[in-house]
């Protein structure tokens, strides 16, 4: 028996190798049609107005996440655009990381690049966005 399997497979042995890379194409393709099928079923993310009291604080401002409320105070900040450091060199945006190490009393606030250049300050390699 197993000399006629022997004989049969060194006689079809291209063929059993066609038929092999067919069925291995075939599962592949399966497996990524499963794939994408998954992708289109997930719901888009949407940011919605919540009114009255669910999720809103007295102020009738939304509850923010730690990031985002941290985010939001960056940019209705009324110091400035740009931070330095008074023992530095360097100007960042407020939400850098360089700018997060800085000391609040440390802190050199700046409207405009031109202002920051003007002081001496030159952009900070590591906040992108800078020139």
């Amino acid at each position: 028996m197993l000399a006629k399997i022997k004989n049969f497979s060194k006689a079809y042995e291209k063929d059993l190798i066609i038929i092999l890379i067919i069925f291995l194409v075939a599962l592949i393709s399966f497996g990524l049609g499963r794939l994408s099928k998954l992708q289109e079923n997930k719901a888009p993310i949407s940011i919605e107005n919540m009114v009255g009291n669910t999720g809103l604080l007295d102020s009738n401002k939304p509850v923010l996440s730690p990031e985002t409320a941290q985010n939001e105070a960056f940019l209705s900040n009324d110091e400035g655009l740009l931070v330095g450091s008074k023992n530095g060199t360097k100007y960042h945006y407020p939400w850098c990381s360089g700018a997060l190490r800085i000391k609040e009393e440390n802190k050199v606030w700046f409207n405009s690049v031109e202002e920051a250049r003007q002081a001496g300050y030159t952009p900070a390699a590591n906040c992108k966005g800078l020139k």
